[in-house]
């Protein structure tokens, strides 16, 4: 799902007519995706996916601490787990979210009592050995505040189109890759600054 529709950036912007809108459209996922590279993080999840970890590179050195590789993080506590062996693990019984009280979760800890570590697969592999299902983002609706600063970055991008000033007009590079100009507007970085992951 996209950070905002095209209705509410056209309000934004006081367009009545529906002339622009495929562009805006073009633009809104341009901007979630820059607003997304920008923080290093993904803040909307309107379903549940698998992700896969290891059972060695991704898992502490006493085996009971499952660090998510690759930045990802889950915006709620996660649908299903299964160990490398088959074992359907137990929220708060087998193990319990990290950190303990917020999310966005960022691991898993197995706790004492319930099984014991983390495990490769029946044939020895440690690869993709352990899966997570669940809902991998910041959030499973954006918060309010990247809905603005996505509006207003739809609305920057926008009225770019309209300058002929290079220094401050976004550059479209290969794979439909957008690069924003030198520097955000100060409050579109203002809003995006505090979400800006910086690592564990």
């Amino acid at each position: 799902m996209a950070y905002t529709t095209t209705a509410i950036a056209k309000v934004y912007l006081g367009l009545t007519s529906a002339a622009d809108d495929t562009l805006i459209g073009t633009l809104i996922v341009r901007a979630q995706a820059m607003i997304d590279s920008f923080c290093h993080r993904t803040f909307e999840a309107s379903g549940d996916t698998t992700k896969y970890f290891d059972m060695r590179a991704d898992t502490g050195e006493d085996r009971r601490r499952l660090y998510f590789s690759e930045g990802l993080e889950l915006a709620q506590s996660p649908t299903t787990v299964t160990n490398g062996d088959q074992t359907v693990m137990t929220l708060n019984t087998d193990f319990v979210v990290l950190p303990a009280n917020d999310a966005p979760f960022y691991g898993l800890e197995l706790l004492w009592g319930g099984v014991m570590n983390w495990v490769q697969t029946s044939s020895g592999s440690s690869q993709r050995a352990i899966s997570v299902l669940g809902r991998w983002a910041y959030s499973v609706s954006a918060p309010g505040d990247i809905v603005a600063a996505t509006v207003r970055l739809v609305a920057f991008l926008y009225r770019q189109r309209e300058t002929s000033a290079d220094f401050d007009r976004p550059v479209s590079v290969a794979d439909g890759v957008v690069l924003l100009p030198g520097r955000l507007p100060a409050d579109l970085a203002a809003i995006l600054l505090p979400y800006q992951r910086h690592g564990r």
